[in-house]
């Protein structure tokens, strides 16, 4: 099983945008951690959105169809769909 997940930091005010194979909350953890890269600026990420697939080819598409958005409101939108 796959995921898809919306990260959002309140300390840069952004999203982070992935997929993972592994535990959700193990994939955090690695985003939280003092690393290079994107989200290892911060540690104060948390996930928003969550999507399941059984693939790591679906998985990895859906990522890219969200980020090729490159729209803050879209991300809202969808984000907000799960939570009404």
């Amino acid at each position: 099983m796959y995921k898809v997940y919306i990260l959002y930091s309140n300390t840069l005010n952004k999203f982070y945008i992935g997929y993972t194979g592994d535990n959700i909350q193990t994939r955090l953890k690695k985003h939280n951690s003092n690393h290079k890269g994107f989200t290892g600026k911060v540690n104060d990420w948390f996930v928003k959105y969550t999507e399941d697939y059984k693939t790591k080819e679906e998985a990895l598409a859906r990522e890219k169809q969200i980020k090729s958005w490159k729209s803050r409101k879209m991300i809202l939108q969808l984000i907000e769909k799960v939570n009404t």
